[in-house]
């Protein structure tokens, strides 16, 4: 590829005019914003244990009240893009949340989409826009943008969940706020008990609610079942993987983000593709080895990891015994949306 001319060769006087009016000349930089034939990507391989972080988190919630809080929270922050911007990807946030017996973590809503991934503990539940949403272990729940939540736990033992927030690229985006709201009264009715079941809908005349979400809970126990019967069903299938969607347009659950539960058979090893979006990986069940880039890591129950877009990621279900469950998190709604999606096998 061409060599392009460097910022040092012109002249000073020349550089600090163009500076002085806000100006930037290209050429000098070309390179750096559109390299040649792979992007420039911040995002590293970066593997959290949760043996090692569930201690800090706990402590957190010794040395932290919740109303000092509001959220108790500590961020799974990559440093390929700087601790301080909170952030595992381009467009993805990290955190792991806790929330003691008898704590109530106030209602807000909040421009960033948002998901809990619920790690341990049960008694808990997330009412969302006045729907009561229970927490067990494994269940994804939505708050999507400008959705009324606050959390409330009623049972014996800590409760944790990991958070996936699109806030890096709302915050990017100069679009990120946050508004204080008072408790919800609860309404009847849950989504995931209406669509529990797929290819079966609410009548009559199934026709489109004015709900843009209307199943914000995903229980574990049927993204597990569904899994374990596309498996049993397709046994050549390599990639046993079901991706959570909106039951009324069978499109991603939220908008930015995308979230998926994958199965690896006993002493299953899986290559994905390298894919454009960076992706985030959460043991549900089992062990898994994940190989990523040039780094190589173990992951066990509660244990996230990440990988950069573009490189493929080698997944080894570590029992010959158990089938493995993992939840992943990606960017793929986002990279189709600015048409930049692609495969590279």
């Amino acid at each position: 590829m061409q060599a392009l001319g460097r910022l040092e060769d012109l002249p000073q006087d020349y550089r600090d005019e163009l500076a002085s009016r806000n100006l930037v000349p290209l050429w000098p930089n070309l390179r750096a914003v559109l390299p040649p034939h792979v992007p420039s990507r911040a995002t590293r391989p970066i593997h959290w244990p949760y043996a090692t972080l569930r201690p800090l988190l706990m402590r957190a919630g010794e040395l932290t009240p919740m109303e000092k809080a509001e959220r108790r929270v500590l961020v799974l922050a990559n440093p390929g893009h700087g601790l301080e911007n909170m952030k595992v990807s381009p467009a993805m946030y990290l955190g792991m949340q806790l929330l003691l017996p008898g704590e109530w973590a106030p209602a807000h809503r909040h421009t960033p989409n948002a998901v809990r991934m619920i790690v341990e503990g049960r008694g808990a539940t997330t009412t969302v826009n006045g729907e009561r949403c229970p927490m067990e272990r494994g269940d994804l729940i939505l708050t999507p943008t400008g959705q009324w939540h606050e959390h409330e736990h009623d049972g014996q033992d800590p409760v944790v969940w990991l958070d996936v927030l699109d806030l890096p690229l709302i915050y990017y985006a100069e679009a990120s706020y946050a508004v204080e709201g008072e408790r919800q009264a609860v309404k009847a009715g849950r989504g995931d008990q209406a669509y529990a079941r797929g290819g079966i809908v609410p009548t009559p005349l199934f026709e489109r609610g004015a709900d843009a979400y209307p199943m914000l809970r995903y229980p574990w126990a049927q993204a597990r079942a569904a899994l374990l019967d596309l498996a049993s069903s397709q046994p050549d299938l390599k990639a046993v993987q079901v991706t959570y969607v909106n039951p009324e347009t069978g499109r991603d659950a939220q908008s930015n983000l995308g979230f998926h539960a994958l199965m690896l058979r006993p002493g299953q090893t899986l290559r994905l593709p390298a894919r454009s979006p960076a992706q985030v990986f959460h043991v549900v069940e089992g062990s898994v080895q994940a190989r990523i880039v040039d780094q190589a890591f173990t992951l066990v129950e509660a244990d996230t990891c990440c990988a950069p877009g573009y490189e493929a990621v080698t997944l080894v279900n570590a029992s010959g015994a158990e089938p493995a469950f993992v939840f992943v998190a990606d960017e793929s709604p986002l990279h189709r949306k600015l048409g930049v999606y692609e495969v590279r096998r």
